[in-house]
């Protein structure tokens, strides 16, 4: 037994030039040996450690390959941008009590699933040594030494109280959704993680 589908007709102001070519438009010349840098874009908006972990080994490749890579945090991605040593940021109880229940920092990012009360993380961490993977730190360090251009939001940094002598070195002036929209359209591809 074969079934046939039929496609409805479509009206004709729908239809009407889809048979003519394209318009052949020349390309504009070429300069001699001249290559494109691919460039790509992440967003980081998680601050999981497994998110985490994405974000810095694909940004650390990508550079690696000599693609320039902008990576923008925002909301709880932010948090791989705050200097170790603060444990709590904001300057509201909300916002206190935010980072007391998710403590910033990229050394002490949690699993989105299969925490265990840090278990989980410990788990992965080892593992990561035993195989040879580079933590998420170590990779952030490479992407930076590799000309990875990181960007806090700036939106994230108000809502969450965190201030700009609170990231870590070598972070770039916080911008907004707009410059960071910019910034993806402008890429060759765009990564939201």
């Amino acid at each position: 037994m074969t079934a046939t589908l039929t496609r409805p007709a479509l009206p004709p102001a729908l239809t009407e030039g889809l048979d003519d070519p394209l318009p052949v438009t020349e390309a504009a010349p070429a300069t001699e040996g001249a290559v494109k840098t691919k460039e790509l874009v992440i967003v980081s908006e998680s601050g999981d450690l497994e998110r985490t972990w994405a974000t810095t080994i694909l940004a650390s490749t990508a550079a690696a390959g000599e693609m320039k890579v902008s990576i923008f945090f925002t909301f709880w991605g932010l948090f791989s941008l705050v200097r170790p040593e603060v444990r709590v940021t904001g300057t509201n109880w909300m916002q206190k009590m935010l980072a007391m229940m998710n403590r910033p920092g990229i050394d002490h990012a949690r699993l989105s699933k299969l925490n265990f009360a840090g278990m989980g993380p410990w788990m992965m961490k080892k593992l990561a040594r035993q195989y040879g993977v580079a933590e998420p730190r170590e990779l952030l360090e490479m992407a930076q030494a590799l000309g990875v251009r990181l960007i806090p939001c700036q939106m994230s940094m108000d809502m969450m109280g965190i201030s700009a002598d609170q990231l870590i070195d070598g972070v770039e002036p916080a911008v907004g959704a707009a410059a960071a929209l910019e910034l993806i359209t402008n890429a060759d591809a765009s990564l939201f993680i």
